[in-house]
């Protein structure tokens, strides 16, 4: 079973193999790989720092500790329907992306985030809706 905290659902849906750090990279990738091969893996939502913000880069500021990245867990998490503490499987994550989520959504979700110009993240709800799945990352 793996942590994830409320806004990783959705960047698990624009990974494309880039990230903070090298560590940081292959733990992403490893999770990743993980919920794309066995979609019935389980998903522990929690509060503030999860199994990826394990392997991100000290380098000052923890950027998973920021209060407005504590705002876009709660923000997704509630456009989800989903709550602190609930246990559920990659495939019932990605049913609630399809019920609940359009891929302009990120415009508002995440209007502060870095990785939002990539647009990799609406191209990924836009294969969940399609029934793709999480793309293969080489």
């Amino acid at each position: 079973m793996y942590k994830l905290r409320g806004h990783h659902l959705f960047c698990l849906l624009g990974y494309r193999g880039m990230g903070y750090s090298k560590e940081y990279v292959e733990n992403m990738t490893r999770l990743h790989q993980t919920l794309r091969k066995n979609p019935k893996t389980w998903i522990k939502l929690t509060l503030g720092p999860d199994n990826l913000c394990e392997k991100y880069p000290n380098s000052g500021k923890y950027h998973c500790q920021d209060v407005h990245i504590y705002e876009r867990d709660a923000a997704i998490l509630e456009k989800l329907g989903l709550r602190i503490g609930q246990i559920l499987s990659w495939k019932d994550i990605e049913s609630l992306i399809t019920l609940h989520v359009d891929p302009s959504d990120i415009q508002t979700l995440c209007k502060s985030c870095f990785w939002k110009s990539y647009g990799v993240c609406e191209e990924g709800i836009r294969d969940i809706h399609h029934g793709k799945g999480l793309r293969e990352v080489k």
